[in-house]
């Protein structure tokens, strides 16, 4: 979802796509229809050109509530996955030190990370590294737990690549279900 920064007015997701397709340049160079100049997505209500995701962007401040809420949410924590991350801002890093001692961490992404947080996938039975592609990852320990026939009912609202490889996934299932027998 997306929202605007100065009346909270809710954009559709869509909506907003669309929008940062038709008014927001490609950085990359890869998209020839993508307009050569950007120019801001105003909301709806108020007409600011402050539309963006309902994310926090870097060098944005984090909502009160996760300071509140951090002591409290993290004391009785028994896992914790971290997913595709450098750890490298604060004060959402700091999650991986708050949690208990006896809290398992786990950490998805392309490359081993943390060590200035105390992450220690050699030496240390709490941590462990998954590596690879996130997605890929998450989807096979999604697998291992048995949950990916749970995804079946929202493969048609995920993105094309994510979809493809869920699909894969469960074809991989059948297969090896077939293989199995009875």
């Amino acid at each position: 979802v997306a929202s605007c920064a100065v009346c909270q007015e809710v954009m559709p997701m869509d909506e907003f796509c669309h929008k940062l397709q038709s008014q927001i340049k490609d950085i990359t160079g890869k998209d020839s229809t993508a307009p050569k100049l950007s120019t801001p997505i105003h909301c709806r209500r108020c007409n600011a050109p402050a539309v963006k995701p309902n994310i926090v962007l870097f060098r944005s401040s984090l909502p009160k509530e996760f300071f509140q809420n951090v002591p409290v949410d993290t004391k009785d924590v028994d896992l914790l996955i971290v997913i595709g991350t450098s750890l490298g801002v604060a004060p959402a890093n700091s999650l991986v030190w708050r949690v208990p001692r006896s809290c398992m961490r786990v950490l998805i992404n392309r490359e081993p990370v943390g060590w200035h947080l105390g992450l220690d996938f050699d030496e240390n039975d709490r941590d462990f590294f998954a590596g690879g592609d996130c997605e890929a990852v998450v989807l096979e320990l999604m697998e291992h737990l048995g949950w990916l026939q749970d995804l079946n009912t929202v493969i048609s609202e995920l993105p094309e690549t994510s979809g493809d490889l869920l699909r894969e996934a469960l074809n991989r299932g059948r297969r090896m279900d077939r293989d199995r027998g009875p």
